[in-house]
């Protein structure tokens, strides 16, 4: 399925639908979206990642799990640590016009 489809009005097939549904699911939980706006444009460790949206590690690691598992996150081994940043350009792009959009 390319974006046209989309946009001109072509239903999504049902396994698609679905998926799209659980994606929004994972950016409706505002812990969640802090992290992924803590997260834009920076790799992080946990740690940063939790004082950054001033929570505990161990709360901000169960959501990097969520995120990582919905692959809105992506993850690093340096050392003992995990440095996290945005999986890619599309959610970057997804939370800048989540942002227009709220503030227009």
């Amino acid at each position: 399925m390319n974006n046209n489809e989309v946009l001109n009005g072509a239903p999504l097939q049902e396994e698609k639908l679905f998926a799209l549904a659980d994606f929004y699911k994972v950016l409706g939980e505002p812990s969640r979206l802090k992290i992924l706006y803590c997260l834009y444009g920076k790799e992080l460790s946990v740690s940063e990642i939790a004082s950054g949206v001033g929570s505990t590690v161990s709360a901000v690691s169960h959501q990097l799990k969520i995120l990582k598992n919905a692959r809105l996150v992506k993850y690093r081994k340096e050392g003992k640590n995990s440095i996290y940043s945005l999986a890619d350009d599309h959610i970057s792009t997804i939370l800048s016009m989540g942002t227009d959009h709220i503030n227009e």
